[in-house]
């Protein structure tokens, strides 16, 4: 069965007045097991977060399975029926994109179609009362340290544009079980993540108004700086002062940043010795350059 297209791609629908289908209810429970195996999952501050109505959850992005784990909390632990926007090829895969957007989750696009219909299905969730899981970051952090970096504006935009409150959340424990940007997963069942809940962040004075760029972009520091003084607690000490931004490190925003990082390195040694550049149609497949044939 072939992959679908970005424009193929439809938008989640939700059912008037119910939050948790059994769509959802069905995929958790089927997930459990699988997710004690991995690792247990504990989380306090749950006091400060609305109980009855929607809020934006914005934590830090470590590994592949922080999602898993968030939104486990978020169903088993909150009662909450986790919703969260994800990168467009998932939905692209048979049997996985179906169930995915059955379950009420977002695809964002990141190349060959606009992003004007998921955030307006984002913003028909939270106006709907209930729940968007994000990781303002957009991607997995690039700091050396797994340290939370800089964030996108989207997080904000959601909040701003439903008038939601935005509630800060660290996490830490999921690098234990698969590292940044690895694909190999080491269970450990009885292995701790946790999870601290921040206060909401107070956005009134924005409500309504139009809010400049600028603006924007200092909100969504703001959330990572808060995100970040959560997971120096969990952690037990001080992260970077200055945030880390990939572009400064001559990194990309997308895709997996070692895998750029190995390639770059091949490049550099061929320029080097003066021969060819590597062909667009280079790729790293676990630590070895392979080319594809056109």
């Amino acid at each position: 069965m072939a992959k679908k297209s970005s424009a193929q791609i439809k938008m989640p629908e939700l059912r008037p007045g119910v939050e948790i289908t059994w769509q959802i209810r069905t995929l958790a429970w089927i997930l459990w097991p699988w997710v004690r195996l991995l690792y247990r999952v504990k989380v306090t501050g749950k006091e400060n977060l609305p109980k009855d109505s929607g809020y934006v959850l914005a934590a830090n992005h470590v590994t592949t399975v922080d999602a898993l784990a968030v939104a486990f909390m978020m169903f088993f632990k909150l009662h909450r029926a986790p919703h969260f926007l994800a990168k467009e090829g998932l939905f692209k895969t048979p049997i996985v994109g179906p169930v995915l957007l059955a379950c009420g989750q977002i695809p964002v696009f990141r190349s060959g179609r606009g992003n004007s219909d998921p955030m307006e299905s984002a913003y028909k969730v939270l106006r709907a009362g209930h729940v968007i899981g994000i990781f303002p970051e957009g991607s997995l952090t690039r700091e050396p340290d797994q340290w939370p970096m800089r964030a996108r504006t989207g997080a904000i935009r959601l909040a701003l544009e439903t008038g939601v409150p935005i509630v800060p959340m660290g996490q830490w424990g999921t690098e234990v079980v698969m590292d940044t940007y690895s694909s190999k997963i080491f269970p450990k069942p009885w292995h701790r993540v946790n999870m601290i809940i921040g206060k909401p962040i107070d956005l009134s004075q924005y409500y309504g108004k139009k809010v400049s760029t600028e603006e924007m972009v200092a909100l969504s520091d703001q959330v990572m700086i808060e995100i970040t003084k959560i997971v120096e607690e969990l952690r037990g000490k001080k992260a970077p002062t200055k945030r880390f931004v990939p572009s400064e490190h001559g990194l990309p925003e997308h895709g997996n940043f070692k895998k750029f990082l190995i390639l770059k390195a091949e490049n550099d040694r061929r320029a080097a010795a003066g021969l060819e550049q590597l062909p667009a149609t280079a790729k790293v497949k676990g630590k070895k350059i392979v080319v594809r044939k056109k």
